[in-house]
Protein backbone atom coordinates (compact mmCIF):
# COMPACT_ATOMS: atom_id res chain seq x y z
CA UNK A 1 0.00 0.00 0.00
CA UNK A 2 1.56 3.39 -1.05
CA UNK A 3 1.28 6.01 2.11
CA UNK A 4 1.01 9.55 0.81
CA UNK A 5 1.80 11.68 3.66
CA UNK A 6 0.22 14.91 2.70
CA UNK A 7 -1.69 16.50 5.74
CA UNK A 8 0.19 19.08 7.46
CA UNK A 9 -0.35 21.13 10.73
CA UNK A 10 -3.15 23.54 9.18
CA UNK A 11 -4.93 20.31 7.87
CA UNK A 12 -4.55 18.38 10.63
CA UNK A 13 -5.64 20.94 13.52
CA UNK A 14 -8.43 21.69 11.04
CA UNK A 15 -9.87 18.05 10.44
CA UNK A 16 -9.68 17.97 14.85
CA UNK A 17 -10.73 21.38 15.36
CA UNK A 18 -13.87 20.64 12.13
CA UNK A 19 -14.83 17.97 13.71
CA UNK A 20 -15.39 19.21 17.22
CA UNK A 21 -16.97 22.28 15.93
CA UNK A 22 -19.70 21.00 13.74
CA UNK A 23 -23.01 20.44 14.75
CA UNK A 24 -22.93 20.49 17.95
CA UNK A 25 -22.65 23.94 18.67
CA UNK A 26 -25.63 25.09 16.46
CA UNK A 27 -28.02 22.86 18.25
CA UNK A 28 -26.50 22.48 21.31
CA UNK A 29 -28.41 25.74 22.79
CA UNK A 30 -31.94 23.96 22.31
CA UNK A 31 -30.48 21.23 24.28
CA UNK A 32 -29.23 23.34 26.85
CA UNK A 33 -32.03 25.94 27.04
CA UNK A 34 -33.81 23.97 30.58
CA UNK A 35 -30.77 24.14 32.47
CA UNK A 36 -30.26 27.62 32.30
CA UNK A 37 -27.00 28.09 34.25
CA UNK A 38 -26.40 25.03 35.37
CA UNK A 39 -25.01 25.08 31.70
CA UNK A 40 -21.98 26.67 32.58
CA UNK A 41 -21.01 23.91 35.03
CA UNK A 42 -21.42 21.71 32.32
CA UNK A 43 -19.50 23.39 29.68
CA UNK A 44 -16.80 23.96 32.76
CA UNK A 45 -16.73 20.13 33.28
CA UNK A 46 -16.64 19.06 30.04
CA UNK A 47 -13.87 21.31 28.78
CA UNK A 48 -11.12 20.37 31.62
CA UNK A 49 -12.11 16.82 30.76
CA UNK A 50 -11.56 17.44 27.41
CA UNK A 51 -8.21 19.19 27.94
CA UNK A 52 -6.97 16.08 29.83
CA UNK A 53 -8.18 13.59 27.22
CA UNK A 54 -6.53 15.80 24.65
CA UNK A 55 -3.16 15.40 26.61
CA UNK A 56 -3.94 11.25 26.81
CA UNK A 57 -4.12 11.30 23.01
CA UNK A 58 -1.07 13.80 22.69
CA UNK A 59 0.97 11.47 25.03
CA UNK A 60 0.05 7.96 23.31
CA UNK A 61 1.05 9.87 19.62
CA UNK A 62 4.27 10.58 21.14
CA UNK A 63 4.51 7.10 22.34
CA UNK A 64 3.31 4.92 19.42
CA UNK A 65 2.62 6.60 16.00
CA UNK A 66 0.27 4.26 14.15
CA UNK A 67 -3.15 4.54 12.62
CA UNK A 68 -6.00 3.82 14.47
CA UNK A 69 -5.82 5.96 17.25
CA UNK A 70 -8.65 5.15 19.80
CA UNK A 71 -8.43 2.00 19.11
CA UNK A 72 -4.65 1.39 18.33
CA UNK A 73 -3.55 2.27 21.79
CA UNK A 74 -5.80 0.25 24.21
CA UNK A 75 -4.77 -2.95 21.20
CA UNK A 76 -1.19 -2.43 22.02
CA UNK A 77 -1.54 -2.21 26.05
CA UNK A 78 -3.99 -4.96 26.22
CA UNK A 79 -4.38 -7.16 23.47
CA UNK A 80 -6.44 -7.90 20.31
CA UNK A 81 -10.00 -8.80 22.34
CA UNK A 82 -10.28 -5.51 23.87
CA UNK A 83 -8.43 -3.81 21.07
CA UNK A 84 -11.34 -5.02 19.03
CA UNK A 85 -14.04 -3.94 21.54
CA UNK A 86 -12.56 -0.31 21.28
CA UNK A 87 -12.76 -0.68 17.58
CA UNK A 88 -16.25 -1.96 16.86
CA UNK A 89 -17.70 0.55 19.54
CA UNK A 90 -15.61 3.41 18.06
CA UNK A 91 -16.96 2.55 14.88
CA UNK A 92 -20.37 2.59 15.74
CA UNK A 93 -19.81 6.03 17.58
CA UNK A 94 -18.46 7.30 13.98
CA UNK A 95 -21.81 5.95 12.28
CA UNK A 96 -24.11 7.89 14.90
CA UNK A 97 -22.18 11.08 14.52
CA UNK A 98 -22.24 10.95 10.85
CA UNK A 99 -26.17 10.21 11.63
CA UNK A 100 -26.74 13.64 14.26
CA UNK A 101 -24.75 15.48 11.84
CA UNK A 102 -26.34 14.85 8.79
CA UNK A 103 -29.39 15.97 10.85
CA UNK A 104 -28.38 19.38 12.07
CA UNK A 105 -27.42 19.88 8.50
CA UNK A 106 -30.72 19.39 7.08
CA UNK A 107 -32.06 21.09 10.72
CA UNK A 108 -30.46 24.04 9.88
CA UNK A 109 -31.33 23.66 6.00
CA UNK A 110 -35.03 24.07 7.00
CA UNK A 111 -34.32 27.81 7.75
CA UNK A 112 -34.51 28.19 4.13
CA UNK A 113 -36.87 25.64 3.28
CA UNK A 114 -39.13 24.94 6.04
CA UNK A 115 -40.93 22.14 4.74
CA UNK A 116 -37.96 20.09 6.23
CA UNK A 117 -38.68 21.11 9.61
CA UNK A 118 -42.44 20.36 9.42
CA UNK A 119 -42.41 17.21 7.55
CA UNK A 120 -39.68 14.34 9.10
CA UNK A 121 -39.13 12.50 5.91
CA UNK A 122 -38.14 15.47 4.09
CA UNK A 123 -35.68 16.34 6.28
CA UNK A 124 -34.09 13.09 6.59
CA UNK A 125 -34.20 12.91 2.96
CA UNK A 126 -31.73 16.08 3.00
CA UNK A 127 -29.80 14.74 5.61
CA UNK A 128 -29.10 11.49 3.58
CA UNK A 129 -28.55 13.46 0.45
CA UNK A 130 -25.57 15.32 2.41
CA UNK A 131 -24.60 11.77 4.02
CA UNK A 132 -24.11 10.45 0.34
CA UNK A 133 -22.84 13.79 -1.00
CA UNK A 134 -19.44 14.05 1.24
CA UNK A 135 -19.07 10.16 1.08
CA UNK A 136 -18.36 10.66 -2.47
CA UNK A 137 -15.86 13.33 -2.21
CA UNK A 138 -13.83 11.14 0.27
CA UNK A 139 -13.90 8.64 -2.30
CA UNK A 140 -11.52 10.80 -4.90
CA UNK A 141 -8.85 10.85 -1.91
CA UNK A 142 -7.94 11.89 1.41
CA UNK A 143 -5.90 15.47 -0.11
CA UNK A 144 -9.25 16.30 -1.06
CA UNK A 145 -11.10 15.98 2.10
CA UNK A 146 -8.81 18.09 3.93
CA UNK A 147 -9.00 20.31 1.62
CA UNK A 148 -12.80 21.01 2.29
CA UNK A 149 -12.16 20.70 5.80
CA UNK A 150 -9.64 23.45 5.71
CA UNK A 151 -11.78 25.42 3.67
CA UNK A 152 -15.01 25.04 5.55
CA UNK A 153 -13.06 25.95 9.22
CA UNK A 154 -12.06 29.10 8.18
CA UNK A 155 -16.04 29.91 6.70
CA UNK A 156 -17.38 28.51 10.06
CA UNK A 157 -15.72 30.24 12.27
CA UNK A 158 -15.98 33.65 11.01
CA UNK A 159 -19.38 35.02 11.00
CA UNK A 160 -20.37 32.82 13.93
CA UNK A 161 -17.46 34.66 15.76
CA UNK A 162 -18.79 38.03 14.67
CA UNK A 163 -22.33 37.27 16.15
CA UNK A 164 -21.03 36.59 19.49
CA UNK A 165 -18.67 39.58 19.90
CA UNK A 166 -21.67 41.33 18.81
CA UNK A 167 -24.32 39.80 20.86
CA UNK A 168 -22.34 39.97 23.64
CA UNK A 169 -23.67 44.04 23.97
CA UNK A 170 -27.34 42.40 23.66
CA UNK A 171 -26.85 39.47 26.53
CA UNK A 172 -29.65 39.92 28.89
CA UNK A 173 -28.60 38.12 32.58
CA UNK A 174 -32.50 37.40 33.21
CA UNK A 175 -32.83 35.68 30.15
CA UNK A 176 -29.90 33.08 30.88
CA UNK A 177 -31.49 32.79 34.33
CA UNK A 178 -35.04 32.61 33.19
CA UNK A 179 -34.42 28.31 32.85
CA UNK A 180 -35.59 26.72 36.11
CA UNK A 181 -34.54 22.84 35.62
CA UNK A 182 -36.84 19.96 37.54
CA UNK A 183 -33.40 18.28 38.13
CA UNK A 184 -31.54 18.71 41.30
CA UNK A 185 -28.08 21.07 40.82
CA UNK A 186 -25.90 17.95 40.54
CA UNK A 187 -28.21 16.05 38.02
CA UNK A 188 -28.57 19.28 36.30
CA UNK A 189 -25.04 19.46 35.67
CA UNK A 190 -24.18 16.00 35.47
CA UNK A 191 -26.43 16.09 32.51
CA UNK A 192 -25.22 19.11 30.87
CA UNK A 193 -21.69 17.51 31.04
CA UNK A 194 -23.03 14.63 28.74
CA UNK A 195 -24.49 16.79 26.54
CA UNK A 196 -21.29 19.52 26.31
CA UNK A 197 -18.84 16.39 25.99
CA UNK A 198 -20.16 15.43 22.88
CA UNK A 199 -19.68 18.62 21.07
CA UNK A 200 -15.56 17.85 22.13
CA UNK A 201 -15.86 14.72 20.18
CA UNK A 202 -13.31 14.13 17.85
CA UNK A 203 -10.90 15.70 19.71
CA UNK A 204 -8.55 12.50 18.88
CA UNK A 205 -9.43 12.26 14.89
CA UNK A 206 -5.51 13.19 14.43
CA UNK A 207 -4.17 10.29 15.49
CA UNK A 208 -6.61 7.88 13.38
CA UNK A 209 -5.01 9.14 9.67
CA UNK A 210 -1.70 9.00 11.12
CA UNK A 211 -0.08 7.40 8.08
CA UNK A 212 -1.25 10.63 6.11
CA UNK A 213 0.18 13.11 8.39
CA UNK A 214 3.66 14.69 8.04
CA UNK A 215 5.71 14.00 11.29
CA UNK A 216 3.35 12.95 12.75
CA UNK A 217 5.56 12.53 16.49
CA UNK A 218 5.06 16.37 16.32
CA UNK A 219 2.45 17.23 14.28
CA UNK A 220 -0.48 14.91 16.12
CA UNK A 221 -0.10 16.40 19.57
CA UNK A 222 0.19 19.90 18.59
CA UNK A 223 -2.94 19.30 16.35
CA UNK A 224 -5.03 17.58 19.06
CA UNK A 225 -4.34 20.87 22.00
CA UNK A 226 -4.47 23.39 19.70
CA UNK A 227 -7.64 22.14 18.07
CA UNK A 228 -9.20 21.37 21.35
CA UNK A 229 -8.31 25.00 23.22
CA UNK A 230 -9.75 26.57 20.27
CA UNK A 231 -12.85 24.50 20.22
CA UNK A 232 -13.01 25.26 23.87
CA UNK A 233 -12.97 28.84 23.81
CA UNK A 234 -15.53 29.18 21.15
CA UNK A 235 -17.66 26.89 22.19
CA UNK A 236 -18.55 28.47 25.49
CA UNK A 237 -18.73 32.20 24.67
CA UNK A 238 -20.95 31.30 21.67
CA UNK A 239 -23.43 29.32 23.57
CA UNK A 240 -23.59 31.47 26.22
CA UNK A 241 -24.34 34.24 23.84
CA UNK A 242 -27.28 32.87 22.42
CA UNK A 243 -28.99 31.47 25.59
CA UNK A 244 -28.63 35.04 26.33
CA UNK A 245 -30.35 37.11 23.81
CA UNK A 246 -33.49 33.76 23.40
CA UNK A 247 -35.64 32.80 26.06
CA UNK A 248 -35.13 29.87 27.26
CA UNK A 249 -38.82 28.37 26.36
CA UNK A 250 -38.25 29.41 22.59
CA UNK A 251 -34.91 28.33 22.58
CA UNK A 252 -35.64 24.83 23.71
CA UNK A 253 -38.04 24.60 20.06
CA UNK A 254 -35.38 26.25 17.67
CA UNK A 255 -34.22 23.97 15.25
CA UNK A 256 -31.66 26.59 14.73
CA UNK A 257 -30.81 28.88 17.69
CA UNK A 258 -27.53 30.56 16.23
CA UNK A 259 -29.85 32.08 13.07
CA UNK A 260 -32.64 32.89 14.93
CA UNK A 261 -30.71 34.94 17.71
CA UNK A 262 -28.97 36.64 14.45
CA UNK A 263 -32.69 37.57 13.79
CA UNK A 264 -33.46 39.37 16.81
CA UNK A 265 -30.32 41.67 16.30
CA UNK A 266 -30.27 42.19 12.83
CA UNK A 267 -33.11 41.14 10.61
CA UNK A 268 -34.07 38.21 8.72
CA UNK A 269 -30.97 38.95 6.22
CA UNK A 270 -28.12 38.12 8.92
CA UNK A 271 -30.45 34.95 10.24
CA UNK A 272 -29.77 33.48 6.77
CA UNK A 273 -26.43 34.12 6.52
CA UNK A 274 -25.73 32.64 10.23
CA UNK A 275 -27.93 29.78 9.15
CA UNK A 276 -26.02 29.46 5.81
CA UNK A 277 -22.57 29.34 8.07
CA UNK A 278 -24.10 26.98 10.00
CA UNK A 279 -24.68 24.43 7.02
CA UNK A 280 -20.82 25.13 6.28
CA UNK A 281 -19.98 23.70 10.10
CA UNK A 282 -21.83 20.69 9.57
CA UNK A 283 -20.92 20.02 6.39
CA UNK A 284 -17.63 20.43 7.17
CA UNK A 285 -17.88 18.05 10.11
CA UNK A 286 -19.55 15.47 8.47
CA UNK A 287 -16.76 15.59 5.62
CA UNK A 288 -14.50 14.79 8.67
CA UNK A 289 -16.32 12.13 9.94
CA UNK A 290 -16.75 10.47 6.89
CA UNK A 291 -13.17 10.97 6.37
CA UNK A 292 -12.92 8.65 9.65
CA UNK A 293 -15.55 6.46 9.09
CA UNK A 294 -13.20 5.34 6.15
CA UNK A 295 -9.78 5.53 7.50
CA UNK A 296 -10.60 4.07 11.14
CA UNK A 297 -11.99 0.57 9.64
CA UNK A 298 -9.29 0.38 7.66
CA UNK A 299 -6.72 0.70 10.40
CA UNK A 300 -8.39 -1.88 11.85
CA UNK A 301 -8.84 -4.36 9.22
CA UNK A 302 -4.89 -4.15 8.11
CA UNK A 303 -4.58 -5.32 12.00
CA UNK A 304 -6.65 -8.14 11.02
CA UNK A 305 -9.65 -7.71 13.22
CA UNK A 306 -11.96 -6.23 10.91
CA UNK A 307 -12.63 -7.88 7.88
CA UNK A 308 -10.53 -7.90 4.96
CA UNK A 309 -13.18 -5.75 3.00
CA UNK A 310 -12.44 -2.18 4.86
CA UNK A 311 -8.54 -2.59 4.11
CA UNK A 312 -9.30 -2.57 0.11
CA UNK A 313 -8.33 0.38 -1.43
CA UNK A 314 -9.27 2.30 -4.90
CA UNK A 315 -6.60 3.81 -7.25
CA UNK A 316 -6.81 7.10 -5.55
CA UNK A 317 -5.85 4.69 -2.11
CA UNK A 318 -8.95 5.19 -0.42
CA UNK A 319 -11.14 2.45 1.26
CA UNK A 320 -14.14 2.61 -0.84
CA UNK A 321 -15.89 -0.72 0.73
CA UNK A 322 -15.25 1.11 4.27
CA UNK A 323 -16.76 4.86 3.43
CA UNK A 324 -19.70 2.98 1.18
CA UNK A 325 -20.94 0.20 4.20
CA UNK A 326 -20.28 2.70 6.68
CA UNK A 327 -22.72 5.40 5.36
CA UNK A 328 -25.21 2.62 4.15
CA UNK A 329 -25.28 2.06 7.86
CA UNK A 330 -25.25 5.74 8.94
CA UNK A 331 -28.35 6.04 6.65
CA UNK A 332 -30.47 3.44 8.14
CA UNK A 333 -29.49 5.54 11.37
CA UNK A 334 -31.00 8.62 10.27
CA UNK A 335 -34.23 6.80 8.80
CA UNK A 336 -35.00 4.78 11.90
CA UNK A 337 -34.81 7.89 14.09
CA UNK A 338 -36.48 10.31 11.41
CA UNK A 339 -40.13 10.30 12.56
CA UNK A 340 -39.11 11.91 16.28
CA UNK A 341 -38.55 15.51 14.83
CA UNK A 342 -34.69 17.25 14.31
CA UNK A 343 -33.98 18.34 17.12
CA UNK A 344 -35.65 15.55 19.52
CA UNK A 345 -33.42 12.98 16.76
CA UNK A 346 -30.69 14.88 17.29
CA UNK A 347 -30.82 14.44 21.51
CA UNK A 348 -31.05 10.98 21.29
CA UNK A 349 -27.91 10.05 18.70
CA UNK A 350 -26.01 12.48 20.54
CA UNK A 351 -26.48 11.08 24.08
CA UNK A 352 -25.70 7.42 23.02
CA UNK A 353 -22.56 8.68 20.41
CA UNK A 354 -21.36 10.23 23.31
CA UNK A 355 -21.01 7.05 25.03
CA UNK A 356 -19.86 4.87 22.33
CA UNK A 357 -16.91 7.33 22.34
CA UNK A 358 -16.66 7.62 25.84
CA UNK A 359 -15.54 3.68 26.80
CA UNK A 360 -12.47 3.85 24.42
CA UNK A 361 -11.51 7.44 25.97
CA UNK A 362 -11.31 5.15 29.26
CA UNK A 363 -9.43 2.14 28.04
CA UNK A 364 -6.88 5.21 26.21
CA UNK A 365 -6.65 6.79 29.36
CA UNK A 366 -5.74 3.06 31.12
CA UNK A 367 -3.68 2.36 28.27
CA UNK A 368 -1.52 5.47 29.02
CA UNK A 369 -0.74 4.41 32.12
CA UNK A 370 0.60 0.56 31.06
CA UNK A 371 2.41 2.27 28.02
CA UNK A 372 4.26 4.84 30.01
CA UNK A 373 5.88 1.97 32.10
CA UNK A 374 6.69 -0.37 29.72
CA UNK A 375 8.29 2.13 27.40
CA UNK A 376 9.65 4.90 29.44
CA UNK A 377 11.02 3.06 32.44
CA UNK A 378 13.83 5.61 32.37
CA UNK A 379 11.70 8.76 32.96
CA UNK A 380 12.09 10.85 36.73
CA UNK A 381 9.68 8.89 38.64
CA UNK A 382 7.83 12.72 39.60
CA UNK A 383 7.37 12.45 35.17
CA UNK A 384 5.99 8.86 35.52
CA UNK A 385 3.36 9.95 38.31
CA UNK A 386 2.26 13.19 36.85
CA UNK A 387 1.54 11.36 33.79
CA UNK A 388 -0.31 8.76 36.12
CA UNK A 389 -2.11 11.05 37.95
CA UNK A 390 -3.42 13.00 34.70
CA UNK A 391 -4.30 10.06 33.08
CA UNK A 392 -6.36 8.31 36.14
CA UNK A 393 -8.22 12.09 36.68
CA UNK A 394 -9.35 11.55 32.46
CA UNK A 395 -10.70 8.31 33.04
CA UNK A 396 -12.43 9.37 35.89
CA UNK A 397 -14.17 11.98 33.95
CA UNK A 398 -14.64 9.68 30.81
CA UNK A 399 -16.62 7.08 33.34
CA UNK A 400 -18.69 10.11 35.20
CA UNK A 401 -19.82 11.55 32.09
CA UNK A 402 -20.82 8.18 30.84
CA UNK A 403 -22.99 8.10 33.74
CA UNK A 404 -24.59 11.38 32.67
CA UNK A 405 -25.60 10.10 29.25
CA UNK A 406 -28.73 7.98 30.95
CA UNK A 407 -29.74 4.83 31.24
CA UNK A 408 -31.35 4.21 27.81
CA UNK A 409 -27.42 5.29 26.72
CA UNK A 410 -25.87 3.18 28.90
CA UNK A 411 -28.53 0.15 28.13
CA UNK A 412 -28.30 0.18 24.38
CA UNK A 413 -24.37 0.95 24.30
CA UNK A 414 -23.94 -1.99 26.19
CA UNK A 415 -25.90 -4.47 24.59
CA UNK A 416 -24.31 -3.20 21.10
CA UNK A 417 -20.98 -3.06 22.16
CA UNK A 418 -21.23 -7.28 23.23
CA UNK A 419 -23.21 -7.95 19.87
CA UNK A 420 -19.43 -7.42 18.92
CA UNK A 421 -18.24 -10.11 20.84
CA UNK A 422 -19.94 -13.31 18.47
CA UNK A 423 -18.15 -10.97 15.20
CA UNK A 424 -14.74 -10.78 16.89
CA UNK A 425 -15.11 -14.68 17.70
CA UNK A 426 -15.97 -15.33 13.26
CA UNK A 427 -13.19 -12.94 12.22
CA UNK A 428 -10.74 -15.04 14.95
CA UNK A 429 -12.02 -18.03 13.11
CA UNK A 430 -12.00 -16.66 9.34
CA UNK A 431 -8.48 -15.67 10.03
CA UNK A 432 -7.31 -18.79 11.72
CA UNK A 433 -8.53 -20.82 8.63
CA UNK A 434 -7.10 -18.34 5.84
Amino acid sequence: MQNQRSLGLATTTSIVLGNMVGSGVFLLPASLAIYGTYSLGGWGFSTCGALLLAWVFSSLSRRLSRAGGPYAYPREAFGDFPGFLIAWIYWLSILGTNAAIAVAFASYLADFFPALASTPLFGALAALAAVWLLTAVNIRGVRAAGNVQLITVILKLSPLLALAAFGIFHFDPKIFHSAHPTLSPFSAINKTTALTMWAFLGLECATIPAAHVKNPEKTIPRATMLGTLIAAFFYIVCTTVVMGIIPSTALAHSNAPFADAAKMLWGSWAGYLIAAAALISCFGALNGWILMQGQFPQAVANDGLFPKLFARESRRHTPTHGLLLSSVLASLLILTNYSHGLVAMFTTLILITTFFVLVPYMFCSMAEIVLSRTRNRARALGIRVRGTVLACLAFVFALWAAAGTGRDSLYWGTLLMLVGVPIYVWQKRQKAAG
